[in-house]
């Protein structure tokens, strides 16, 4: 008798466990599906036990993280750039003054700070792939994915319209500039220009134009992405050759109107040159969409 109490018994703790087991939900990846907002039923295979499969919205701590991680990593190979191009900076510096034939140091240490400050600057242009790089990557997370594969091309494009602005500016611009300013010395007064301020002032120069040249690419993102077309900027055209202007103003290091008109030429053209882009492949994608 005691032999059947124990086996009834038995069997009921059985069933109790095999009910308590079934009532149970199944927790191999059913709860991480659940907390991202999911119905479980209707999970891709791959999400099961992996909560990154889809890109949850990254707070302002997480993204002022991720520019500090940048903005280390840039500084790291400016730094690394500047050091190997170091050994450059006399012959550098032999080129850059020779438009003006001699320049003079006033302090004991100015010459140094000098070959310094222009050994970042080479350093920094050597790096600048890679930083256009970092900023487009950046710009990436607001993109769709088919817009994403623009980023390489971005960063290559960016650097390349860098080099045609800094070049332009140094064969063209920096000889009118530095002509006419010297011009308006005289026989009581003798320019005594100071390597420290001139080298200041090819470097800002060579800055605001490698930096303005990167227009047309930015609005040609702009209308890729749906937020500018040909029409709106023909439309503010005005406020655009007014704005070159300005732009030439706060930009160039001397407040005379010079210097200010070089910069602002180049930036209407490139400002209509934009449109001129924009409005051929507006016509492209209506083509492609008719054929469709």
């Amino acid at each position: 008798m005691k032999q059947v109490l124990k086996k009834k018994e038995k069997i009921s703790a059985d069933n109790d466990l095999d009910s308590s087991t079934s009532r149970k939900p199944h927790s191999s990846g059913r709860g991480k599906e659940e907390s991202l907002g999911v119905n479980p039923e209707q999970a891709p295979p791959f999400m099961a036990g992996n909560v990154e499969w889809v890109d949850r919205p990254r707070s302002v701590f997480e993204h002022l993280e991720e520019i500090r991680n940048r903005i280390i990593f840039c500084l790291f190979l400016i730094a690394v750039c500047s050091a190997l191009t170091y050994s450059f900076i006399p012959r550098i510096m032999a080129l850059i003054i020779r438009s003006v034939g001699k320049l003079y140091f006033m302090a004991p240490t100015e010459a140094f700070w000098v070959q310094v400050k222009l050994a970042l600057f080479i350093g920094f242009y050597c790096a600048l792939p890679f930083i256009f790089y970092q900023v487009w990557r950046f710009v990436e997370i607001g993109l769709k994915q088919n817009e994403k594969r623009f980023i390489l091309p971005l960063a290559l494009g960016s650097f390349v319209l860098f080099t045609l602005g800094g070049s332009f500016c140094y064969v063209f611009v920096i000889p009118v500039a530095v002509k006419f300013l010297l011009s308006y010395g005289s026989e009581t007064l003798v320019p005594l220009i100071s390597v420290s301020k001139y080298i200041s002032f090819i470097v800002c120069l060579v800055l605001a134009f490698g930096f303005t040249f990167q227009l047309p690419l930015i609005l040609m993102f702009l209308a890729r992405i749906g937020m500018v077309t040909s029409r709106i900027l023909r439309n503010y055209r005005r406020f655009a050759v007014l704005g070159s202007f300005v732009i030439g103003a706060a930009l160039t290091p001397t407040p005379d109107m010079v210097n200010q008109t070089l910069l602002a030429v180049p930036l209407i053209v490139l400002y209509e040159l934009s449109i001129w882009l924009i409005r051929i492949f507006e016509h492209k994608a209506l083509n492609e969409n008719e054929a469709l």
